[in-house]
């Protein structure tokens, strides 16, 4: 049977294996190429097979013969038999492709992993329960709200539950059989689903119950990758251990047969009898006239305290206990716990004590796997976060008396998204093993490579410099470089590394993080794929700038932000002109920010746009007002770069006029120069655009960088602002004079407006007077105030229009305002 190539492209696009059978022959009349590494048919040898070359039994084969098992469709896990013979584990599936072409599509994705794990999940699990029925001690083990997940048969035991109780699993009868058989408590007694916190460290208490029994009930955190998800209770009988010194005698045959090794020794300390199991978890080493707490060590060495702390209990009646490492007589060690009991004559002294040691090596050794799966990254099997933090505090604290160095690389892959939004995060997942696989092949045995999360990953390279790790972030950069291979796709993956060393970049792993992740962020800024150490002036101020970024993105929904109007003034008649809007913020736990500040991060973040759109929409809002009281002044607003090349930039500025019904002639833009210079053709279009409207254009900052003085004459300027870098020299810096007159006399002669920007004084004002100037603006005036305060003066204006002039300055300051009338 023949296939379009549009059909065939269609199957062969599938990432699962399809057959497709003739329903009357059960022949294959089209395999796709997916079914190629599932069967070990090539589409070739598949055609015209029967389907049941892979039948791997006869009831498989059974199922082939009895049309009505998949007439309706059916869906299943079995095995097949490849072409060379092995069998694979398969969903198969099977249903008709439509009424008409007779056709029945088979199905089949490869399931031999998942049954894999599946098969060592339950491998696992079931050596776990062995290990729980294993313990001597009644063993726990309760969720997080307290109900109990597992209890083995010693508990059942100890406790004497009832059979209805084991048949049933009522948690809350079972806690209640608990409470009704407890006398008393060391510490106060409460039921498991009382209890406030179960994540809470080690406890320990011992519980009196009605027939003289004593149970010690230890309790731990049960983990899981670090973090708390239930609680494990031992209850262990420790009636004997309770009983005076004559009960003891009398159970020497308990002594003698104890599966717990037990030691008892003098008032001194010094051991004088030590039972059968005690003698076997020596391994027969000769410990009579020792002195006890020397049989033992903790994990950071021998505990020469052990009898001081030990002391400390039995003088407020109690007993030591704890894990401990006992040392053996082949030079090993087994980990116990250690119950030690004091016993006291009538007069309250010290007789003898006795030590009961239980052996905790399979409980050590179930919990060494909980750690395994804790401490390891469940996608790639590398170490994760936890495990790097335990490796490199053993090595900072090593470094104390070696003074070794150790270097960390942090390394992100570039653009990893675009691998998992094409073509899928499963895909991406096994991407991160290659790239885990290939990392681990380039490190010493002593280095550690840890997932940190994502496509994020940090490196500890053992005893290494910055010039050995700056060889190691070579040999990765050239590694990543060559080409991945994955399901018949080539691909690369780039990445950038930072990295930091210790103790140079910082005392801790965090900081070491910290420090290498901000080089590898300089790193991503200049290009990507390269490496870098950390530097301290890469972090400066970075802390503070996201605070300020923070703070500047909510500002404006939460009214902290305002524009403000700086008036500008014509020198001889001494009216307002002009205002310029200035954006002004105010926050409640920054203060005051100066725009000098917010400005900057503003266009760099892109986020300058929104403010532009803001002040314009309130500056011309307020012109508008200005208006419609009757004191006409024009507002000036500042347009930025990034805001200015917006597409719809004169589309909105249009709406912005339209719904305010403010004339476009009392509103002016001010630009940089370096705005009409960048992609120069486009901005005249657009600034014709905008002065077609009628709206004044402002150069703004003149003469302060590199300036083509052509556009002045090509462009519609209206007004040139001199900047404040050269007023401030006048009237005695000869430079900024001869500077200011040139730019004042070009002005006049091309029929442009000038205002003089930033005048603080009158000597200054008078040197622009001398100079032909017209217009000024600073804070010889005014500097910029509330939209309120403006208004406010200017309604003054008009009240005392008959007195010719509204003062911003002292009565002495020799330059009076007045507000403009209707023109």
């Amino acid at each position: 049977m023949h296939f379009g190539p549009l059909l065939t492209s269609m199957l062969d696009g599938l990432q699962e294996a399809v057959w497709l059978l003739d329903a009357q022959t059960l022949k294959v009349v089209h395999a796709n190429a997916a079914s190629v590494p599932l069967t070990g048919y090539t589409p070739q040898q598949a055609q015209d097979q029967y389907v049941d070359v892979l039948c791997a039994s006869l009831v498989q084969k059974a199922f082939w013969q009895d049309s009505t098992n998949w007439a309706g469709g059916a869906k299943f896990l079995t095995e097949i038999c490849r072409a060379d013979g092995s069998l694979i584990a398969v969903e198969m599936g099977v249903r008709s492709v439509d009424q008409t072409s007779h056709l029945l599509m088979l199905t089949m994705l490869d399931r031999s992993e998942q049954l894999q794990h599946e098969s060592k999940l339950d491998m696992l699990l079931a050596e776990l329960r062995a290990t729980l029925e294993s313990a001597a001690d009644g063993m726990l083990v309760c969720d997080l709200r307290g109900g109990i997940r597992a209890f083995n048969h010693r508990f059942a035991d100890l406790w004497q539950l009832p059979e209805a109780l084991l048949v049933q699993r009522d948690d809350t009868a079972i806690f209640e059989h608990m409470q009704a058989q407890t006398v008393s408590s060391e510490s106060q007694f409460t039921l498991l689903q009382e209890t406030s916190d179960l994540s809470a460290p080690e406890t320990s208490e011992v519980l009196m119950l009605y027939g003289g029994r004593v149970l010690e009930r230890r309790s731990v955190p049960q983990l899981s990758r670090g973090v708390a998800i239930g609680r494990i209770y031992s209850y262990r009988d420790i009636t004997v251990e309770s009983c005076s010194a004559t009960e003891l005698r009398l159970a020497a045959r308990v002594f003698e047969s104890s599966m717990d090794g037990i030691f008892i020794a003098d008032s001194h300390g010094s051991i004088v009898q030590v039972n059968p199991a005690g003698v076997d978890l020596l391994h027969n080493k000769p410990v009579l006239g020792l002195a006890a707490w020397t049989l033992f060590e903790a994990d950071s060495g021998p505990v020469s305290d052990l009898l001081e702390l030990a002391t400390a209990r039995w003088d407020v009646g109690s007993f030591w206990e704890g894990n401990l490492w006992l040392k053996q007589s082949d030079g090993q060690r087994c980990a116990v716990w250690l119950s030690w009991v004091a016993l006291r004559d009538g007069y309250g002294r010290l007789v003898q004590s006795i030590g009961f040691m239980r052996d905790m090596t399979m409980q050590r050794s179930a919990q060494q796997q909980i750690e395994q799966l804790a401490y390891n990254d469940a996608l790639t099997g590398l170490p994760n976060r936890l495990s790097l933090s335990r490796h490199v505090q053993t090595a900072i604290t090593a470094a104390r008396f070696t003074q070794q160095p150790f270097s960390i690389l942090f390394l992100d892959l570039d653009r990893f998204k675009i691998i998992n939004d094409s073509l899928g995060h499963d895909f991406g997942d096994r991407v991160l093993k290659q790239v885990a696989q290939k990392l681990s092949g380039l490190l010493r045995p002593a280095d550690v490579l840890c997932r940190q999360g994502g496509d994020e990953f940090v490196l500890y390279l053992h005893d290494c410099t910055g010039e050995g790790a700056s060889a190691v972030a070579g040999r990765i950069l050239e590694e990543m470089r060559q080409p991945f291979m994955l399901d018949g796709l080539g691909f690369t993956v780039q990445c950038s590394i930072g990295a930091a060393q210790f103790p140079a970049d910082g005392l801790t792993l965090d900081e070491l993080i910290r420090q290498a992740d901000i080089a590898m962020y300089r790193v991503k800024e200049r290009g990507r794929g390269n490496f870098s150490f950390y530097q301290p002036q890469m972090s400066a101020g970075l802390l503070s700038r996201m605070k300020l970024e923070h703070a500047m993105r909510q500002a404006l929904d939460k009214g902290h932000m305002a524009v403000h109007f700086q008036p500008q003034v014509h020198i001889r008649s001494g009216r307002i002109v002009a205002a310029e809007a200035l954006l002004r913020w105010t926050d409640p736990e920054l203060g005051v920010i100066s725009p000098g500040a917010f400005i900057p991060l503003a266009e760099e973040s892109g986020y300058v746009v929104a403010l532009d759109a803001w002040v314009l929409e309130q500056s011309v809002r307020e012109a508008a007002h200005w208006l419609a009281m009757g004191s006409p002044v024009k507002v000036s607003v500042n347009v930025s770069a990034l805001e200015f090349r917006q597409p719809d930039f004169v589309d909105r500025l249009t709406r912005v006029l339209e719904n305010s019904a403010l004339p476009a002639q009392w509103l002016e833009l001010e630009l940089t120069e370096s705005i009409l210079l960048q992609d120069a053709q486009e901005m005249a279009l657009r600034v014709h655009q905008i002065a077609q409207l009628g709206v004044g254009l402002v150069i703004d900052d003149f003469g302060t960088g590199y300036s083509s003085l052509a556009y002045l004459k090509k462009l519609p300027i209206s007004k040139i602002k001199i900047d404040q870098s050269f007023v401030r020299g006048l009237p005695h810096d000869a430079g900024d004079k001869a500077i200011v007159g040139a730019i004042i006399s070009m002005g006049r002669a091309l029929g442009v407006e000038l205002v003089a920007e930033g005048v603080e004084t009158q000597a200054q004002c008078e040197a622009i007077a001398q100079l032909q100037g017209d217009y000024f603006q600073g804070y010889l005036c005014s500097p910029a105030v509330p939209a309120e305060q403006f208004r406010l003066r200017l309604t003054q204006g008009e009240v005392e229009e008959s007195a010719d002039a509204v003062s911003f300055l002292p009565d002495n300051d020799g330059c009076g305002l007045q507000t403009p009338g209707l023109q």
